[in-house]
């Protein structure tokens, strides 16, 4: 088998130069390699979305979200994290340590110190100017944030309402698929807001028989059809990859009047490696990472081109 890495928008390239020696070497792990790609997005204070440095929600705390998945019986989530670097890890912490699934806010802080994992201030000088400023034009806190701008990490747009996931797949030479992914959520949120991202399948699905996806975008678009798991349910039945992630989008267009800056991007693979990827509009784009490929590619199906 031959490996293949993925991730999501054009940080994705980030995530897949920091996973792919986990992946590449003799014995190189689909769940190291999506952890470590996730790992270095979260780092990244460039990528206001996602881990250190993001936009903090309207009470001024970066609060973050991740999970990772190899199985139906095999996935680990936290959501509400404020001072945890990592995401990505403690939710493998939670898969492999815990009989639980998904731990939140305080209680998932004190497993991450019980796991010797120190606390960590999230706000990067960035992070805290551009709160400053959201803060002088909007008085007064906890106000809804406005509806996201499609693709703000593609188009250089400021980000003042972005909403975008570091997303990542990834297939060993063993055979063995693994997911994960990681964000801040939608900038200024209300306090409490959580999307997709850590939700099993919305943000992220993987079964070993039939496939896995991932998802980006609008977190409420995309929890309206529980899109990671619809992907993979859809190849369940037959449908190949591009056929799969398109249905995800049809399925949400259909569910609901889209407003001009909604966006949401799939990523699907199937056991055998084969991979697909689709978006509601353009701009979505999918970094992808073999033996023989490193690119930056458009998604293979677009929606409301």
């Amino acid at each position: 088998m031959q490996p293949i890495l993925l991730a999501t928008w054009s940080f994705g390239r980030t995530a897949v130069a920091a996973g792919w020696p986990h992946l590449a070497r003799p014995g190189g792990s689909s769940l190291d390699a999506v952890e470590q790609a996730v790992r270095a997005v979260e780092a990244d204070p460039a990528c206001m979305t996602v881990g250190y440095g993001a936009y903090p929600d309207a009470a001024g705390e970066v609060t973050l979200d991740a999970c990772v998945m190899l199985a139906p019986a095999r996935s680990g989530s936290v959501c509400f994290v404020r001072r945890i670097m990592h995401p990505v890890t403690l939710a493998r912490l939670v898969m492999e340590r815990t009989p639980h699934v998904m731990l939140a806010g305080d209680g998932a802080e004190r497993f991450a110190a019980s796991q010797g994992i120190a606390p960590a201030d999230l706000m990067s000088d960035a992070s805290r100017n551009a709160y400053a400023k959201w803060l002088a034009e909007h008085p007064g806190q906890g106000i809804a944030p406005a509806e996201p701008r499609a693709n703000v990490e593609e188009t250089g747009l400021p980000q003042e309402d972005s909403h975008d996931t570091v997303g990542v797949l990834a297939l060993d030479a063993a055979g063995v698929l693994a997911g994960a992914c990681s964000t801040s959520g939608l900038a200024f949120k209300l306090p409490g807001r959580i999307g997709d991202s850590p939700i099993i399948g919305h943000g992220l699905y993987v079964d070993p028989r039939h496939g896995a996806a991932v998802a980006t975008g609008h977190g409420e678009l995309i929890m309206g059809v529980c899109g990671a798991f619809l992907a993979v349910e859809e190849m369940r039945r037959g449908a190949s990859p591009a056929d799969a992630a398109a249905e995800v989008l049809r399925r949400i267009a259909e569910s609901r009047t889209l407003d001009p800056g909604h966006q949401a991007g799939i990523i699907a693979i199937a056991p055998d490696g084969t991979w697909s990827s689709a978006a509601l509009r353009p701009g979505f784009k999918v970094a992808v990472r073999t033996v023989g490929r490193d690119d930056l590619v458009e998604p293979e199906r677009v929606l409301l081109a």
